[in-house]
């Protein structure tokens, strides 16, 4: 979606939060993609993607265009969600979403199959399975940007607004996050 359309429909969700299902539909199977890359768990993913959603469209209007897109600032609470939920271990359930905010997906039965494919994709994927596990050893700083990069498929300048930090960090992270991956693997 291209940063004009997400402004327009970011101005007519603050408006009507009715609106804000649109949003929700384009981004959250990105999201919760997203999630599932980092924690491995599906069901965590899940009621992680429901709270990033909960967050902002509750605090929807303190979101500004400045030098982030609305999709990275998305990633960018979902990654503070998947922080706070391992320093509490508290999710918020998709159901409490819906009813907290007074909106519903377009069609429920689209998640449900969102699940079940992101599942089966998961149980197909012993590789994938391997690298999260020597992933969870890397402090979370090069979890995040590793999984960004090469799982997310974003750039760094993308990356650099997601996690707010600038490219040059980004790619020093990178690469850091890289060699102590390298380095698990050889242990």
């Amino acid at each position: 979606m291209h940063l004009q359309e997400e402004s327009r429909l970011v101005a007519a969700a603050r408006k009507d939060p009715t609106v804000f299902a649109v949003l929700f539909d384009a981004y959250h199977p990105k999201i919760l993609a997203y999630l599932i890359h980092r924690t491995g768990e599906v069901a965590l993913a899940q009621d992680l993607a429901s709270e990033t959603f909960f967050k902002a469209l509750s605090k929807l209007w303190q979101f500004q265009f400045r030098s982030i897109s609305f999709s990275a600032w998305l990633y960018r609470i979902a990654t503070n969600e998947m922080n706070m939920y391992y320093r509490s271990k508290r999710p918020v359930s998709l159901d409490a979403l819906m009813e907290g905010c007074g909106f519903d997906a377009s069609d429920s039965s689209d998640l449900v199959e969102e699940l079940k494919e992101a599942e089966e994709k998961l149980s197909r994927q012993k590789d994938f399975l391997e690298i999260q596990k020597k992933l969870e050893n890397l402090p979370f700083v090069y979890q995040t940007v590793i999984t960004l990069r090469y799982l997310e498929e974003k750039d760094f300048p993308e990356i650099a607004e997601i996690m707010g930090k600038r490219k040059g960090t980004v790619r020093s992270l990178l690469s850091r996050g890289l060699q102590k991956l390298r380095n698990v693997q050889q242990k």
